[in-house]
């Protein structure tokens, strides 16, 4: 990160060092004298999570403003979708049908990033969380165009680096859900959805929730793969139940391949933020 501003006081680089370099004494050994900034079981502590959550959400804006990264293109889809070469090492048979989605993500991200650099790459930039399936798919097509991409990992039980694919310069990693949703949606000029599980269906939801409460503004929202949306979520008996009124239906849009969707994105006008949320009585 890059130190543009001026001051007249110590920076904080240079009393860290200081504060290394100092007689061991049992005062200076004391984990009490140690820089509240350079401490971190200090900054581990239970009563420092309001201060790591402000933390994490400002080193990736910071970061991605000094890569002038103005729009991204989000990408949420399944880990466990392997490219269809591999098809064969699939968990199930339905995984193994889905690898086609795999190449669909990768060609919508080739595409989405061969405009990206039109303007620079700095506009309608690929973002995903940063790891296997159909989150590769969207890196690698990033690289297949010659452009950048975006990773947004999070720590996890199990351990798992992010995929050869994301921009090293770019790859982020998070320890709170909620902040890391919080810049998949930041910057979002669009929002792709492929097949997926529970963490796929939770970044959909709380997508969608946003934009139609009226919390964000609305934004192409495209779920590639019409029949697997259709197999697992009964969108119309959500409607005629009265718990999303008809009009939430038309916030999100099929497709089933990245021609479709880079045609939709191409064709979108842009709408500002629900200020009243349709079937909802005051």
């Amino acid at each position: 990160m890059t130190e543009d501003r001026h001051s007249r006081f110590p920076d904080a680089h240079s009393d860290r060092d200081r504060a290394g370099h100092v007689p061991l004494t049992p005062q200076t050994q004391s984990p009490a004298y140690a820089l509240a900034f350079a401490d971190e079981e200090f900054l581990c502590r239970e009563e420092l999570r309001p201060v790591r959550l402000q933390l994490e959400l400002l080193k990736p804006q910071l970061m991605l403003d000094e890569q002038g990264i103005e729009s991204t293109i989000v990408m949420f889809g399944g880990a466990r979708i392997p490219e269809p070469k591999n098809k064969d090492k699939a968990r199930t048979n339905t995984l193994a049908e889905l690898t086609h989605f795999y190449d669909e993500a990768r060609k919508f991200a080739r595409l989405m990033t061969e405009k990206s650099l039109e303007s620079g790459g700095r506009e309608n930039v690929v973002v995903t969380g940063g790891g296997p399936g159909v989150m590769e798919a969207g890196n690698r097509g990033a690289v297949d165009a010659g452009g950048r991409s975006i990773g947004l990992s999070i720590v996890l039980p199990h351990e798992q680096a992010p995929n050869a694919y994301v921009t090293p310069e770019l790859s982020f990693n998070f320890h709170y859900f909620a902040i890391r949703k919080m810049h998949f949606l930041m910057r979002a000029a669009a929002i792709t959805v492929f097949p997926g599980g529970f963490g796929t269906l939770d970044e959909l939801f709380e997508a969608l929730t946003l934009i139609q409460t009226g919390r964000m503004e609305r934004v192409p929202f495209l779920l590639f793969g019409k029949q697997f949306w259709e197999s697992i979520i009964n969108w119309e008996t959500l409607a005629d139940a009265g718990t999303i009124a008809d009009k939430d239906l038309e916030l999100f849009k099929f497709v089933d391949t990245a021609e479709e969707a880079m045609e939709l994105f191409e064709n979108w006008a842009p709408e500002p933020p629900r200020e009243e949320l349709p079937g909802r009585e005051r």
